[in-house]
């Protein structure tokens, strides 16, 4: 499909953007949160309840059943916004839910162009970026460039959001990095915990023996925990590195486990979760409390924010881990605060049958000149998988 407007050399304001939505008559907005436009995410999480409703999703599927019901309620269009690998996962619901053959439901979807051709991002995002203009052309949804200019951002989203209404169908804001000026956040979360995520995680390494094996979710711990054994003179091969797939971490770590089983070799399989990770698939606590090996250890990082995506806050304030996992037939659940917390509890878990789930509260952010792993995710796995066969 050609593209119907391209950007100028101007930078959005996020305030005047909202008003170009109020003016057309949006102001429903849900999703999971993307680094493409974590300033307009700063602005949605500042201005929610003034006249603005914004609805952090578990993942893209549920954003785009929220908006649809929003619309069976209203009439009215919302937008969802997401990163273009989240928009993967909208397939089924866009296809079978919002699509003119089915319900025919309006919608704005404000997508963040990660992985652009031509432009240096990671591996992860190599293949979604390359084929998600195609893929919008195979589902038959409507695209268009939002512009960075206020002007042409303005006649885009007007235009976007007459022919959703009007086809009764989903529309598609493309949107490129840096287009969006910078937002300083107003309604700032403070928190005072013992320890960073950092802090947590080379205290628990320090208490390893070896033989553990470690799958890390996406985003700033698997970076973490890749320096940490750089700066401890160790190698990464009992490390499984998920550098995409967010969410699937648990559940890559339960495979692993009923693989080893299969093969009769014991081996504690540990693994690093965070808390936006963690709620994306909160379904896996299911499945790994009704599978899942007594060799296994669900250690959740909770800083109460989507750490890789610019620290927007996630809903694990009102989400009680520990009782989910117990109510999900975890052996044991418990929640740590401070270092001596940890240790003592990770001491325990030693002689404790999983799967165990162990919560650890810390603090958002992560150190400003924090590096990336420095092998290939095709290098990463053979490591990892040579390591698993010995």
């Amino acid at each position: 499909m050609e593209e119907k407007i391209w950007r100028k050399s101007k930078v959005l304001n996020c305030g005047k953007l909202y008003e170009t939505f109020k003016g057309e008559g949006i102001d429903f907005f849900t999703g999971v949160p993307d680094s493409t436009f974590k300033d307009w995410m700063k602005f949605l999480a500042d201005n929610h309840g003034d006249g603005l409703t914004n609805i952090v999703a578990a993942n893209e599927c549920e954003a785009v059943a929220v908006a649809s019901g929003y619309h069976f309620s209203t009439g009215s269009c919302g937008v969802v916004y997401m990163q273009n690998s989240g928009f993967g996962k909208t397939v089924n619901p866009i296809t079978s839910l919002a699509d003119p053959e089915v319900y025919s439901v309006p919608m704005l979807l404000m997508i963040g162009w990660r992985g652009e051709p031509e432009k240096k991002d990671e591996p992860q995002h190599k293949k979604m970026g390359r084929i998600m203009l195609p893929l919008l052309d195979v589902l038959e949804i409507p695209y268009v460039m939002l512009p960075e200019d206020q002007d042409g951002a303005a006649k885009a989203i007007a235009a976007a959001k007459e022919q959703a209404m009007q086809d009764k169908c989903p529309y598609a804001l493309i949107v490129r990095k840096g287009i969006f000026e910078a937002y300083e956040q107003r309604n700032k979360v403070t928190q005072n915990y013992e320890m960073n995520r950092e802090d947590a995680i080379k205290a628990i390494v320090d208490g390893f023996s070896g033989n553990e094996v470690v799958v890390s979710t996406t985003g700033k711990a698997s970076r973490e925990l890749f320096e940490l054994r750089e700066a401890l003179g160790q190698g990464h091969q009992n490390d499984f590195l998920t550098v995409g797939s967010m969410g699937c971490s648990s559940s890559i770590a339960l495979g692993v486990t009923l693989g080893l089983a299969a093969r009769n070799k014991e081996r504690p399989v540990f693994i690093f979760d965070g808390d936006g990770a963690a709620i994306m698939q909160e379904g896996a606590f299911s499945t790994i409390g009704h599978y899942g090996s007594r060799n296994l250890t669900h250690i959740l990082f909770d800083n109460e924010a989507y750490g890789s995506t610019g620290g927007q806050p996630t809903t694990s304030p009102t989400v009680n881990f520990v009782g989910a996992a117990l109510a999900n037939n975890y052996k044991g659940a418990r929640e740590v605060k401070s270092r001596e917390g940890l240790v003592s509890a990770m001491r325990d878990l030693k002689e404790s049958e999983g799967p165990q789930l162990l919560v650890v509260k810390v603090n958002k952010g992560a150190r400003k000149d924090l590096g990336r792993p420095t092998t290939t995710p095709i290098e990463n796995k053979v490591n990892f998988m040579n390591f698993l066969s010995n």
